[in-house]
């Protein structure tokens, strides 16, 4: 674990703390926007106004595009990675259900079809619900319905993470990502249960299970709820709730239905290759998502009352984030960006393949106001941290 510091880049609005404000507030993250300066129930950051290493780094970053001439948003490399990883995912499925190889090449499409799943969810759908992957608001609307086509549900994920993980971070009760399951603790702010022992093994099943999770049960549980994280009462549009019938529908017809009428297997042949392919998408993704925020040395915050965080909200950033494998290239075209974690936290709206240029800046200019940078060079550094943690966080004396 290190620490260092540098920039970051623009597309961000300044929050505020009347009531009107908040609502335009929550607009603006539907639109994916970045908030920087957030009052919302109980907790209210500093004022941005007097964080002037966020100041210099959002001013710096902007440099950097406007000196290359550069869109913050995708390029040519980006599109290609889109369509190549299409082509991996869709084309597996098309050889899986056209029955005509062997069942051991099949289950090995079925490993290709999983990492092509989680590599959508990474690279294409994250991007776009963030309105990072295209200045055309049409055209990451459109690209962010491919989380819809994989089988989650682009609304509910612009809740529970543009706004309410990336305003809330580490944050008890209020960051969404923090609530995997009653038996795994991932915040030592948390109650302790005597089955948190084990989580340091259960939580990596559980990582296995995460998109099986999210296409029978979460999203329909999500807009089942009015209280969501710190927002209460919330109304979810019909449109939304006939969106997600729908695009169910589409996944459960060409994932179940279509491979059961057309290929000649049993229904347990079907049942290895299902679930095939949804643990390999969830321990990807599970493992991916937790390396970014609950590893050693990244902090976890309790509000207590009508208080104020102890930080604005881009230093929370800083603190409660971590990257790794900055310095791989195969990690970085296919995680989309997501080991440059504390980029993307600053800088959502910028598309991913920037974050590697944008770092250098993030890291010099964190140095400079002695702002912690956490970052685990190795891939398997930063598993194996997440691993100690949550083992840290099962022990008794930990309560």
């Amino acid at each position: 674990m290190h620490c260092n510091g540098e920039q970051s880049h623009e597309w961000n609005i300044e929050y505020h703390t009347t009531i009107s404000t908040f609502f335009a507030t929550l607009r603006a993250n539907f639109l994916h926007l970045n908030p920087t300066n957030l009052s919302l129930g109980k907790i209210t950051f500093q004022q941005s106004t007097t964080d002037q290493f966020y100041s210099e780094l959002k001013s710096k970053v902007n440099k950097y595009f406007e000196e290359r001439n550069l869109s913050p948003h995708a390029n040519a490399q980006m599109i290609l990675k889109t369509i190549l990883i299409f082509t991996f995912t869709f084309g597996s499925y098309g050889l899986i259900i056209a029955d005509f190889l062997p069942m051991w090449t099949m289950l090995l499409l079925c490993v290709v079809m999983g990492m092509g799943i989680a590599g959508l969810g990474f690279s294409v759908a994250h991007d776009s619900i963030h309105g990072a992957y295209s200045s055309n608001s049409k055209v990451n609307y459109i690209l962010g319905l491919t989380m819809n086509l994989i089988g989650g549900n682009r609304y509910v994920w612009s809740i529970t993470h543009n706004v309410v993980h990336h305003t809330y971070t580490n944050i008890h009760e209020y960051d969404e990502d923090l609530e995997l399951a009653p038996f795994i603790r991932l915040s030592k702010h948390k109650e302790y249960k005597p089955v948190h022992r084990y989580q340091h093994v259960l939580a990596f099943i559980a990582y296995s299970f995460a998109t099986f999770f999210w296409v029978f049960f979460k999203d329909y549980k999500k807009l089942s709820q009015t209280d969501i994280g710190p927002y209460k009462n919330k109304k979810h549009p019909v449109t939304e709730i006939i969106m997600l019938i729908l695009f169910k529908l589409v996944y459960y017809s060409y994932t179940i239905v279509i491979p059961l009428l057309v290929m000649d297997i049993t229904w347990w042949q079907f049942l290895i290759g299902f679930f095939t392919v949804h643990m390999v998408a969830g321990i990807i993704l599970g493992i991916i998502f937790q390396l970014a925020h609950t590893v050693e040395g990244t902090e976890h915050v309790k509000n207590e009352g009508e208080g104020t965080i102890e930080a604005t909200w881009a230093v929370h950033q800083m603190r409660t984030t971590s990257n790794f494998a900055m310095g791989n290239r195969f990690i970085n075209w296919y995680v989309g960006g997501l080991n440059f974690q504390v980029e993307h936290h600053l800088f959502p709206r910028v598309c991913s393949v920037h974050y590697p240029a944008i770092s250098k800046i993030l890291q010099s200019t964190a140095e400079k106001y002695n702002v912690p940078y956490h970052y685990h060079t190795k891939f398997f550094d930063a598993v194996r941290s997440h691993y100690r943690y949550l083992k840290q966080l099962g022990r008794p004396e930990m309560a």
